[in-house]
């Protein structure tokens, strides 16, 4: 496989990760390679990206801190003056209840906050409509280059 240039470094904050996800390191290191391979982000995507896989203790600081939130949230990016991309810092409890409440495989739903976030380090953003279509759209084709299914669309079980 083709390798991009970003170098990947895994801080796993919270065990649960690595109990729910065995495979994460390989994982995540295979899906930023291939975003960073993709079409729409080949020119920008170079550097180191810190991945952080923590709670959502963490989460609830950092966004307070940081966003004046004061509560916890699935994926936050920041961006580093020493690195050309930046930090993802990601809470297992959210994210494993979002997954949840959406009935979406735990892994794809983790690796689609990790690409999310990497997509903001790229300057992505989804503050208007606009903004927030192009993102989900390059979300989805890169998610299916690795395989995962389109994320927005959220499948319900009925009994009829």
């Amino acid at each position: 496989m083709k390798r991009s240039g970003i170098e990947l470094t895994i801080d796993v904050e919270h065990p649960a990760w690595r109990k729910k996800w065995p495979s994460l390191r390989r994982d995540a290191s295979r899906l930023l390679n291939a975003a960073a391979l993709h079409p729409a982000l080949k020119a920008k995507a170079q550097g180191v990206v810190a991945l952080v896989l923590t709670n959502d203790r963490a989460l609830r600081r950092l966004n307070r801190q940081f966003r004046g939130k004061d509560r916890p949230t699935n994926v936050l990016s920041f961006q580093d003056q020493t690195e050309p991309l930046g930090g993802i810092a990601i809470a297992f409890e959210t994210v494993a209840a979002e997954g949840q409440a959406q009935n979406k495989d735990f892994v794809n739903h983790a690796k689609h906050m990790i690409l999310h976030g990497f997509l903001h380090l790229l300057g992505h953003d989804h503050v208007t409509k606009g903004q927030a279509s192009l993102m989900e759209q390059v979300e989805i084709a890169i998610l299916g280059d690795v395989g995962i299914p389109n994320p927005y669309v959220i499948e319900t079980t009925s009994s009829a």
